[in-house]
């Protein structure tokens, strides 16, 4: 494809030329139209600060057709069009990043530029020299960059100082050291042909002097530039000797180089492990990494558009990572033609060498298509992870003035080797340059594959992680749909214009159950879990979707949901925990809807930009949702449950039967242990009258198995909101229950809720539900199924019966609390409770779960009692 491409181009360089020009001009233009594209209005601001970089690039590009055409230079018809097409594509995205460094830039340009237009007559004379006094030069570039060690500079202020200079005008001297190296082994193969058959006294000068390089390069840490002298070394060794051993040995010599590094340099190690798995830690180490591959994916298939990305969101975006930058805005076409285009250059620069006059330009030809090859695979392979970041600069799209001076350097020198004298023709062998040739191919190809997988495959994978911060972003653009409760309350919304759009949470005490959406904490609750609603991608059509992504680079406008929960008991049950650490749960019995879902200590949503640290550093974890998230073990809790079970076995013992006809207002503290193998005596005086064990002795094995089953104990609960699975302990198939009460399982609040539910509803467990409807496009709603049948736990004269026993004298509903203790020895208590149907005067039943994390029933009575005879009696 690629070598069809270049003949096309080749036998037409006018439209090459013409396609880089319009390229440029509409690039310029999109993102000078961007702003309204993404407020969908032109009541905004247009971009216009990038045109000084456009006038610059057509400055560029016309003197280089002038002086070329003027002093008749012999070009490549490819090579010079597609390097400005390259220049131009970088000197817009860096000013589309930051417009100050886009101005810096265009003037390096512009400085190169008429540099290399003032050498064109001297080319001859300039590659004479060049070889003539390559040690010098070479010299020359080592000592300016050791030089380094001592008077250089970082322009960050931190990190390894590899410049000189001040006032915002520095120069990095490893840049044009690579160029440097290359005449200077060219020089050197060319003077000494032909080889004599011992190549170890011919080739330890070079070896000593690269050596000498890369020893200074690596003091200084600057590990990517020493990588790339060690290619350029293996690649010219190779094209001088023709021998393939030498490439071989050169190649497993930079792979104990990395090795070594690895085991040596904390920085390398680093690299290293954010490579192998940057999942381990993505907001540290890995970040870099992590961000860029969600760059990659967010472009997907048709990018989001010039102007429409958020590229700044990678650190470096300008510099180390303009590749994943263009991946975002111009999608999988861009870089998989930006790919392309660096390949062409690259096959360029070999064609040059293959025509070249004599040894000395062909090795020059070579190692300049190898440095440009070689350094483009690098980068681009550390932004896609296929192989650890280098920090090299991409060749002519990089921010960088010295990266940008030495790649236009060796483009002047593919002019001067092109515009050389012809001497007496020689035919040089082709072979090494074909393979060469063949070598770059392969890493072009795997670049454009794996780049491809990011984007495609695991990109819808990526872009939903909590950490990618695209999301929370555009929802400064897009308007995202509102969460309402059962009464059409606001929970959350956004308020303000397209650009400006801020997330507001008027009602603190529903923080955990709503959430929040975050730019830089990422989403919770159901601002995660109702994501696709609320951000327009649920509940359209595909093709709307589509259309928007395309045209706008977002989502189509938000969607409102309304949720179960109840602003006003939600309050009332934060009134009533105060600063208890616990949690509360009331859902209606029939239909599984959730009007209480609240958790103790809770947070601001619109106050984490002041307190989330102090939130992560509190002890009591304000975050944790616990009534969905909590997980504790039951203990006496599953008393009622246990009963009703057994008495569908037949008859209770007498002790049993006995007691369970005392249990109005049921207390159960089973944290005083009996023996280890008590007698139904030693259990009714040692504080625990109920002795659960023996209940479940009575189900057996299979019996308490389907129970907790029945009750929803080993499944999380499957509603739009997240919530824990529960925790059974490894090597245990079969969770029963201890002497002491203590189940062998942590459940949840929301759990336990529903299994009283089960009671209430005459021994049915419902499905709980969080989310009631969904808004449709065209303004009208669309209802939540129940995602599962009706699961029948009791027949309806036990739950009744369960229920009768454990009634309130003068409330309408029954109630049991219980004492627990947790792995920790940590006290907790349990209180349930649900309406009796035939002492209430509404239609509707109702199940209250109050869990405190500490030894208080009269407290966690009085809130569940309080719930309920608030929704009994609105």
């Amino acid at each position: 494809m690629a070598i069809r491409l270049q003949k096309f181009l080749q036998s037409n360089p006018g439209r090459l030329a013409l396609f880089s020009s319009g390229f440029i001009l509409l690039f310029a233009a999109s993102l000078t139209l961007a702003p309204a594209v993404q407020a969908r209005s032109w009541q905004v601001d247009l971009r216009w600060s990038h045109w000084p970089v456009t006038l610059g690039w057509f400055l560029v590009a016309g003197g280089f057709l002038y002086f070329l055409k003027k002093f008749r230079t012999i070009t490549d018809p490819i090579l010079i069009p597609i390097t400005l097409l390259l220049a131009g594509w970088g000197l817009h995205t860096i000013a589309r990043i930051s417009p100050r460094m886009g101005y810096k830039q265009t003037l390096w340009l512009i400085l190169a530029s008429v540099a290399l237009f003032t050498a064109i007559p001297f080319t001859a004379k300039m590659l004479a020299l060049l070889r003539k006094y390559k040690y010098l030069w070479l010299a020359g570039g080592i000592v300016l960059t050791a030089l380094t060690l001592i008077f250089g500079t970082n322009p960050n202020g931190y990190g390894p100082r590899l410049w000189f200079g001040c006032c915002g005008v520095y120069f990095q001297p490893s840049e044009p050291l690579k160029i440097l190296l290359i005449l200077y082994l060219s020089a050197y193969f060319a003077d000494r042909q032909p080889f004599s058959t011992r190549l170890l006294p011919l080739l330890l000068p070079t070896l000593l002097i690269t050596g000498l390089a890369c020893l200074i390069l690596i003091i200084q840490r600057d590990l990517g530039t020493a990588s790339i002298l060690l290619i350029i070394y293996a690649g010219m060794i190779y094209t001088a000797t023709g021998k393939k051993r030498l490439l071989i040995l050169s190649l497993l010599g930079i792979l104990l180089a990395a090795l070594l590094g690895y085991y040596f340099f904390d920085v390398v190690q680093v690299r290293f492990e954010a490579w192998l798995n940057p999942w381990l830690d993505p907001s540290g180490d890995s970040y870099q990494i992590v961000q860029s591959l969600i760059a990659i994916a967010a472009g997907g298939m048709t990018g989001r558009g010039p102007g429409l990305g958020y590229p700044n969101l990678v650190p470096i975006s300008f510099s180390d990572f303009i590749f994943s930058a263009i991946a975002e805005e111009f999608g999988l076409p861009g870089t998989v033609g930006l790919i392309l285009a660096l390949m062409i250059l690259s096959f360029r620069g070999l064609n040059v060498g293959l025509r070249a006059p004599d040894k000395h330009m062909r090795y020059i030809a070579v190692g300049i298509s190898i440095y440009l090859g070689a350094q483009s695979i690098l980068i681009i392979g550390g932004n896609i992870r296929l192989m650890p970041l280098t920090g090299v600069t991409l060749p002519f799209l990089s921010y960088g003035g010295s990266s940008l001076l030495t790649s236009m350097f060796a483009l002047f020198l593919l002019i001067a080797i092109q515009n050389a004298p012809i001497g007496e023709q020689t035919i040089y062998p082709a072979t090494p340059i074909i393979n060469l040739a063949a070598i770059l191919t392969a890493g072009f190809v795997s670049l454009a594959i794996l780049n491809s997988w990011w984007s495609l495959w695991r990109g819808p994978d990526l872009l939903t992680r909590i950490d990618n911060a695209r999301r929370m972003t555009s929802d400064t653009a897009v308007h995202r749909g509102s969460i309402l409760d059962r009464n059409q309350l606001l929970l959350s919304h956004s308020t303000g214009i397209s650009g400006t759009y801020s997330r507001q949470y008027p009602n603190p005490d529903i923080a955990h159950p709503v959430g929040y959406t975050h730019p830089f904490y990422g989403q919770a609750g159901a601002e995660l879990s109702l994501d696709p609603i609320l951000r327009g991608l649920e509940n359209q059509h595909p093709w709307t979707i589509w259309i928007n992504h395309l045209i706008y680079g977002q989502s189509p406008p938000g969607l409102d949901a309304q949720v179960s929960l109840d602003s006003t008991m939600q309050t009332l049950a934060a009134d009533l925990m105060g600063d208890q650490v616990g949690a509360a749960v009331l859902l209606n019995a029939q239909t599984g809807e959730i009007l209480v879902l609240y958790s103790s200590p809770t947070f601001n949503p619109a106050q984490l930009d002041t307190t989330w640290e102090q939130l992560l550093a509190d002890p009591d974890a304000p975050l944790l949702n616990r009534a969905t998230q909590g997980l504790y073990p039951p203990g006496p809790s599953l008393a009622p449950f246990l009963i009703t079970e057994t008495n569908s076995y037949g008859q209770l013992p007498p002790t049993l039967d006995k007691f369970s006809i005392q249990v109005e207002g049921m207390l159960l503290d089973c944290t005083a242990a009996p023996s280890q193998s008590p007698t139904w005596e030693e259990i009714t005086k040692s504080g625990c009258p109920l002795p659960l064990s023996a209940l479940g002795l009575e189900l057996g094995e299979t019996g308490l198995t389907d129970l907790f089953s029945n009750l929803g104990f080993y499944q999380p609960p499957n509603i739009r909101l997240e919530t824990s699975p529960p925790y059974i302990p490894e090597g245990i198939s079969t969770p029963g229950v201890t002497a002491y009460g203590q189940a062998d399982i942590l459940i949840t609040p929301l759990q336990m809720a529903v299994a009283a539910s089960t009671l209430t509803n005459h021994g049915i467990r419902t499905t709980p539900k969080f989310l009631l409807k969904a808004q449709l496009p065209d303004s009208g709603w669309i209802e939540n199924p129940a995602d599962q049948e009706e699961i029948r736990v009791f027949l309806p004269t036990l739950a009744e019966r369960t229920i009768t026993q454990l009634a309130h004298q003068s409330l309408p509903f029954w109630e049991a609390a219980a004492y627990a203790i947790t792995g920790t020895g940590a006290d907790l208590t349990w209180y349930l409770a649900g309406s009796i149907p035939t002492r209430t005067v509404i239609d509707e039943d109702y199940s209250v779960v109050v869990l405190l994390e500490t030894k208080n029933a009269e407290l966690a009575e009085k809130i569940g009692r309080q719930l309920l005879i608030r929704v009994l009696y609105p």
